[in-house]
């Protein structure tokens, strides 16, 4: 059941990182000309968002002793 959990998350983590990149880029006033740069800023957003995401969980949910 968690694989299910963690796979629901890294899809609701994709489609945030993809919201926020828009974001910066409509703030921007022009989307990024460069793709290298681009996937740079997306990885850079979702691997934040996933530490933050699994930092969260891992403190919310304590394992039974």
């Amino acid at each position: 059941m968690e694989v299910i959990y963690y796979t629901l998350i890294a899809g609701g983590l994709y489609f945030m990182s993809d919201w926020l990149l828009d974001r910066i880029e409509i703030s921007r006033g022009e989307r990024f000309q460069n793709r290298g740069l681009r996937s740079l800023i997306f990885f850079v957003i979702i691997l934040t968002l996933a530490c933050i995401t699994f930092g969260l969980i891992n403190y919310f949910v304590q394992p039974s002793e």
